[in-house]
């Protein structure tokens, strides 16, 4: 039988590389991200189907719900920076955080409530991707690592009252990504991990379904 996925934030970066990988390895694939022309070029790409769309809107996210009625890992990829130049919480814009919150936080949980019925019939899997950011103390970085804590306490308190599922928060390490670039530099970014690797340590790790929790993919 064949596995299903979602990935959100799957037209770049991590969610594009997990895409391909998991692909590859014959999964049936719905994919999302808000760029419409980028995400059909992947899905024709690897015979999946886009649904394009932004994650923090909720008629969004009921589509995307019904899409998969069945459904084996949900993967909550997609993720904003916030302000760049990243600014120091002293000055942060208390407005782009919220919009940050919701899109980093709010918006991958309304996905975990959305598919957690078939979730839950195919005794699934959730990925909800995080950052060393949400632990470490990095001037800039307060936004943004902020969200990310905040999404790792949500997953910590999802696996304890979901046991019938894997649920797995995953920090990537810095990987080659337009976000780094925008947020340290494009030089600066390309002397870091290229999301393939990471996304083959992902799919290693949907693959072997180790208990719940906190994992680095680096």
């Amino acid at each position: 039988m064949t596995n299903t996925a979602l990935i959100t934030g799957a037209s770049r970066g991590l969610g594009l590389a997990l895409a391909r990988s998991l692909a590859e390895a014959g999964w049936s694939l719905a994919l999302t991200a808000r760029g419409a022309d980028e995400l059909r070029r992947v899905a024709d790409e690897l015979g999946a189907t886009a649904i394009p769309g932004d994650v923090t809107d909720p008629e969004h996210v009921a589509r995307l719900g019904r899409a998969v009625p069945e459904l084996d890992l949900l993967v909550n990829n997609a993720s904003d920076l916030g302000v760049t130049p990243l600014p120091p919480l002293a000055g942060y814009p208390l407005e782009a955080f919220r919009v940050l919150l919701e899109t980093n936080v709010t918006a991958p949980l309304a996905l975990i409530q959305a598919t957690l019925p078939a979730l839950r019939a195919a005794g699934g899997a959730v990925v909800n991707i995080t950052s060393d950011a949400a632990t470490g103390a990095y001037p800039g970085w307060g936004g943004y690592g902020a969200t990310k804590a905040a999404l790792e306490q949500l997953s910590n308190v999802l696996a304890a009252e979901e046991p019938g599922l894997r649920v797995w928060w995953a920090d990537p390490g810095e990987m080659n990504t337009r976000m780094l670039a925008d947020a340290v530099g494009a030089e600066e970014a390309s002397a870091a991990t290229d999301p393939a690797k990471v996304a083959a340590a992902l799919r290693d790790l949907v693959t072997s379904r180790p208990a719940g929790g906190k994992v680095s993919l680096q």
